[in-house]
């Protein structure tokens, strides 16, 4: 069976469910506004492996089409809710931990697992007290404007586990830096402390990093980069449209397309692939490769539109150099040459 396209077609979720993201005042800026929103969309917004991951990845593409920061601030939210009906999947009362966090329908979700030198979260259990978290965990996108997080922390030396987080709760401190970042400068993403927080764990050790919705994830996060590089691509069109115009800015417009095109259609196979299911090493190669492809095709856009463009909307737009900024911040959640060393590793016979 042919793979489902990638159509991009305009976004009209339920009445119930959300405005589309191009009326919410702003969208990506006001960061109040778009978390409210992103609870919003993730009521009614399709799950991975469900026969409809095509139409998630077109999701977070057009918000990310509309504003870079809000695909952004929507993307993890909507992980965390995957995560969480993977975990129930797999026999989690996740119900009855949800209850525990005091999470409900307005809850909004980040999902903190990165490392970083110097900072280590742990986790403890107490007996019939539960489990309790100190420590540090870095990168924490908008710990202090969420209401609960799925945090990774180490449960032993080399062993890691999921756990549900409210991040209201005492003794969670996030902290507003260091952050000076010019892309994404609204999505802050500092360290947060934990001392003796009170949580709950969802799955078994492993479970987070193991199960194949890992890698969908990751390749969520590709379609928004992708979706974000759209609109420039529709000015390098424009300004190879223009009266007077060279080859050099047809050739740009053409270069563009091509490798945006090749992305799409990456994006659609895998879409077809984990809807198809496949085992959790399969996934990570299918991630690995659809997230490189991706990537390579944002910073190619992104160069592009520096060359072909010229200074002039990097200093004048508004619109443009935000989006340049935040794009150019997002995918460096790729992580380049290491990245592809892993990916080579992967596919060595």
């Amino acid at each position: 069976m042919a793979p489902a396209a990638l159509t991009l077609n305009p976004w009209r979720p339920s009445a119930e469910s959300a405005a589309p993201a191009e009326a919410i005042d702003g969208l990506g800026t006001d960061v109040p506004a778009t978390i409210e929103w992103a609870v919003r969309v993730g009521r009614d917004a399709p799950l991975p492996g469900s026969g409809r991951t095509v139409r998630l990845w077109e999701l977070l593409a057009n918000a990310a089409r509309c504003d870079v920061a809000a695909a952004r601030i929507l993307e993890p939210h909507l992980d965390a809710l995957a995560i969480l009906d993977q975990a129930g999947g797999d026999g989690v009362d996740v119900a009855g931990a949800l209850d525990d966090v005091g999470a409900d329908h307005a809850a909004s979700w980040g999902v903190f697992a990165a490392e970083g030198p110097g900072a280590r979260l742990e986790a403890s259990s107490h007996g019939s007290d539960g489990w309790r978290l100190d420590g540090t965990k870095p990168w924490c996108s908008l710990a202090g404007s969420l209401s609960h997080a799925l945090v990774t922390a180490w449960v032993s030396p080399d062993a890691r586990r999921l756990f549900a987080v409210p991040l209201g709760a005492d003794g969670v401190t996030a902290r507003s830096g260091p952050w000076f970042s010019r892309g994404l400068r609204q999505v802050v993403s500092a360290p947060v402390d934990f001392d003796a927080v009170r949580v709950v764990p969802i799955g078994e050790p492993g479970w987070y990093l193991s199960r194949p919705g890992f890698a969908w994830g990751g390749i969520g996060v590709a379609a928004a980069w992708w979706g974000g590089a759209l609109p420039l691509q529709d000015s390098l069109g424009a300004a190879a449209a223009r009266q007077g115009a060279d080859q050099i800015a047809a050739l740009s417009a053409g270069s563009a397309d091509a490798v945006l095109w090749a992305a799409r259609a990456v994006l659609a196979e895998a879409a077809d692939a984990v809807d198809t299911g496949l085992g959790d090493e399969d996934a990570g190669t299918l991630a690995a490769r659809a997230r490189a492809v991706v990537a390579d095709a944002v910073e190619r856009v992104l160069t592009l539109a520096d060359h072909a463009l010229g200074p002039g909307p990097l200093t004048s737009d508004e619109d443009h150099a935000r989006r340049v900024a935040d794009l150019r911040i997002y995918v460096r959640q790729h992580h380049g040459e290491r990245d592809l060393a892993r990916l080579g590793r992967r596919v060595l016979p």
